[in-house]
């Protein structure tokens, strides 16, 4: 069970929003699952971005809830990116305006959350990182690339079974305006959406 304010955010996802263009750059993403799914082999999604901050959490964070709802088993969601930064304030807050509950476990340059969609699930562990980090898989994964930066700058993601770019549009832009609220959670909603609707794609 998720928590409410998540299954309500959820009401929200319209799968007919997503142009049969974008389903098409989604559908290597439903392929790989698929295919761990049925061979019944665990799925790792490793997640990346640049700086491992914005868009390659919300991509972590909603993939692993997917998963969770649409009860496909075996599903670990990381993220990571091309340098460490921090998990950036704003990135956090939208989550939780969406129904996660977001801890900080510690402060400092690079804070650590724990950020939970269900009382009875494990929290996403969310803090920035290289995707090569001993917190990641080291090889049978999907890497999942969120901006064209880290798709162009990294051709090759060692250990990584395929090499999937999904890229959005970098909700830094609005930092420091009156719309950063609500760029970032348009953002964070569009990911979601196209999450679930990977997930939902899904036969067992």
């Amino acid at each position: 069970m998720l928590y409410t304010e998540i299954e309500n955010t959820i009401q929200s996802f319209d799968f007919k929003q997503i142009s049969e263009e974008r389903k098409g750059v989604l559908q290597p993403l439903v392929d790989f699952i698929q295919n761990k799914a049925n061979s019944r082999q665990e799925i790792r999604l490793n997640l990346i971005c640049t700086h491992n901050s914005r868009r390659s959490h919300l991509s972590q964070v909603w993939a692993q809830t997917a998963a969770a709802y649409y009860t496909i088993k075996n599903v670990s969601c990381y993220s990571g990116g091309t340098e460490a930064t921090a998990l950036f304030p704003m990135a956090a807050e939208t989550l939780e305006l969406s129904g996660f509950k977001v801890k900080t476990l510690s402060d400092g340059k690079n804070p650590v959350y724990t950020i939970k969609f269900s009382a009875n699930k494990l929290p996403v562990i969310g803090f920035s990182k290289t995707y090569d980090d001993d917190f990641n898989p080291e090889s049978e994964f999907a890497a999942i690339m969120t901006c064209s930066q880290a798709d162009g700058g990294c051709p090759f993601i060692a250990g990584a079974e395929k090499r999937i770019p999904i890229t959005f549009e970098d909700p830094k832009i609005s930092d420091g305006t009156p719309q950063q609220k609500q760029i970032y959670q348009e953002r964070s909603l569009q990911i979601g959406t196209e999450m679930f609707y990977v997930f939902s794609k899904i036969k067992q």
